[in-house]
């Protein structure tokens, strides 16, 4: 690890430290995919990051993301988070600046119900890398479900 002479600020440099004992930095143009930070992006262990965008009038699958936690951060647009709370689904819109936690194993979907402007979301998983389970309803996993 190197210090920039300007700020003091730690930066990670190529082949000077092992993978897990520096400071990476993932340039916006870098993503691999949707990924920022992953197992296989910068040796990640327990933490996935990445950037995700939703078109105009798009909506996901109901899924959940197994035992991993899932954080959001809306950069952009007015995403819909759809989920059933043991009695009725539950919608919630989103506004830029806005931050979701999906805890583990909980069915949702996303939604873009805006005809013409894209969301862009940050998310950040409990998992070295994406676990995305598609699932035929919203309804709460218990036991052998959720595997």
């Amino acid at each position: 690890m190197t210090t920039d002479g300007n700020t003091g600020t730690a930066t990670g440099t190529e082949g000077d430290a092992p993978l897990n004992n520096r400071v990476h930095h993932v340039k916006s143009g870098e993503l691999d995919g949707y990924a920022a930070i992953s197992g296989g992006t910068v040796g990640s262990k327990k933490l996935w990051m990445g950037l995700v965008e939703n078109p105009p009038l798009s909506a996901t699958d109901n899924h959940h993301h197994g035992a991993s936690e899932a954080g959001i951060y809306v950069v952009s647009g007015h995403p819909v988070f759809v989920y059933h709370d043991g009695t009725q689904e539950v919608r919630i819109t989103a506004h830029p600046g806005d931050f979701l936690l999906v805890p583990p194993f909980v069915p949702h979907r996303e939604e873009n119900p805006d005809p013409d402007e894209p969301v862009v979301v940050v998310i950040a998983r409990t998992t070295q890398e994406p676990i995305k389970v598609s699932v035929p309803e919203l309804y709460q996993l218990r036991g052998a479900e959720a595997r």
